[in-house]
């Protein structure tokens, strides 16, 4: 067993230890407690604390940091960046995959969950530096591919992998652009499988416009692509996916932005979890995200950066700040679990990612820390990144 001593571990999950130590043998948490004089190695005056999960990222796009700016049009960012992906080549996006794991690991996320647009690079990829959940992004707007196909081929590829750290999913990429019978599709295969499953809904007024009204420049842009219309106009974009009872239990819902005060009866009592991008949404100078409102209806809310193509980093602590500086009256610790214990719970890993406990993954970061022992929470929110030293799985690892 390998015993790490700091000023303040914290479990996350349960309160801070000072002079802490956490036991690591085999890849796992084995011990927890107060230094008792053993033999260990002393990592200072940090926080020994979980590493961070980033609950919704697109590595693929990592190389257009700076490439569209800033604008409130969803469907010209939309058209910018799919002219930004034909002039890639494979070799371009694979090394984008690797240049955003390298900031990831730079800025203490130890898990993603990463939306994979282009699978066919996967068999090019050596295994992941961190943990990852990849998720086969599935869209079927444009090119009319045999849903049965495509779900085959994600799970033909993924049994080929199952040696990676973390796992598979799948994620309908939209209401706008996958069709109703490709979400039940993909529902009955993460049912059956016990995948997780994940989409994009009710991101940007476009998208909201063109569902309840039949109009907007979504609308316009879709029309032209050829997307039959037929279902706009009347329902808002999450009432369109759940009438059509396309979302299995325990479903990943990313952005949520746009709401109506009707969508809110249908969404209580469901077990879904609300992946919010802070920054993301500040790139579109969209307004106040409804978080409150999540937490008071008991939604279990994770944080994500989203893609280098509408964010300026993949640092999950300027996420965390950013969400803290929009939402004052979120407690600090609440806004912590969103980048630790709440994605781990999203995913099916409670008690094994995003805390500190026995039988956990032994996933760790420190944080330099000489404050007051009350302002714990307060000094990791703050922390700008990069961090000197963690582990994944027990293994120390390159931090960038």
């Amino acid at each position: 067993m390998t015993t790490l001593r700091a000023r303040i571990v914290y479990p996350v999950s349960s309160p801070a230890i000072e002079g802490g130590m956490a036991g690591v043998e085999r890849g796992k948490i084995v011990a927890l407690g107060k230094w008792d004089g053993r033999e260990a190695t002393d990592l200072g005056d940090v926080i020994l604390m979980p590493g961070l999960t980033n609950a919704h990222c697109h590595l693929d796009y990592s190389v257009m940091r700076g490439a569209i700016l800033s604008n409130r049009s969803f469907s010209h960012w939309v058209q910018r960046i799919n002219v930004l992906k034909r002039t890639l080549s494979d070799a371009d996006y694979l090394a984008s995959i690797q240049s955003g794991f390298d900031e990831l690991l730079r800025h203490g996320t130890t898990s993603v969950f990463n939306i994979e647009s282009f699978p066919e690079l996967m068999v090019k990829m050596p295994p992941p530096p961190i943990r990852t959940w990849w998720f086969y992004e599935m869209m079927d707007v444009r090119n009319r591919i045999h849903t049965e196909d495509v779900v085959a081929g994600a799970l033909s590829f993924f049994e080929k992998r199952s040696g990676w750290p973390g796992g598979f999913g799948l994620s309908p990429h939209a209401p706008y652009t996958t069709s109703p019978e490709l979400y039940r599709l993909a529902r009955f295969c993460c049912e059956k499988y016990g995948m997780p499953f994940m989409t994009h809904l009710a991101e940007s007024d476009e998208e909201f416009e063109m569902f309840r009204n039949a109009r907007g420049p979504l609308h316009g842009f879709l029309k032209g692509l050829g997307r039959p219309m037929s279902d706009t106009g009347g329902l808002t974009p999450a009432a369109w996916l759940l009438a059509d009872n396309a979302l299995p239990d325990g479903s990943l819902l990313t952005h949520m932005n746009f709401l109506a005060e009707e969508d809110w009866p249908l969404l209580r009592g469901k077990r879904f979890s609300i992946l919010h991008c802070p920054c993301c949404h500040e790139y579109f100078e969209r307004g106040p995200f409804p978080l409150e409102r999540f937490l008071r209806e008991g939604f279990n809310v994770c944080l994500g950066t989203d893609s280098l193509a509408s964010n300026r980093s993949l640092n999950m602590f300027a996420e965390m700040r950013c969400a803290a500086r929009r939402h004052p009256g979120v407690a600090p610790e609440k806004i912590l679990g969103m980048a630790t214990v709440n994605p781990a719970r999203a995913i099916g890993m409670g008690g094994r990612l995003g805390e500190i406990c026995t039988g956990a993954e032994a996933d760790l970061i420190a944080v330099p820390f000489t404050g007051r022992t009350d302002k714990i929470h307060e000094a990791i929110l703050a922390h700008p990144g990069p961090v000197d030293w963690m582990m994944v799985g027990g293994q120390g690892k390159r931090c960038g």
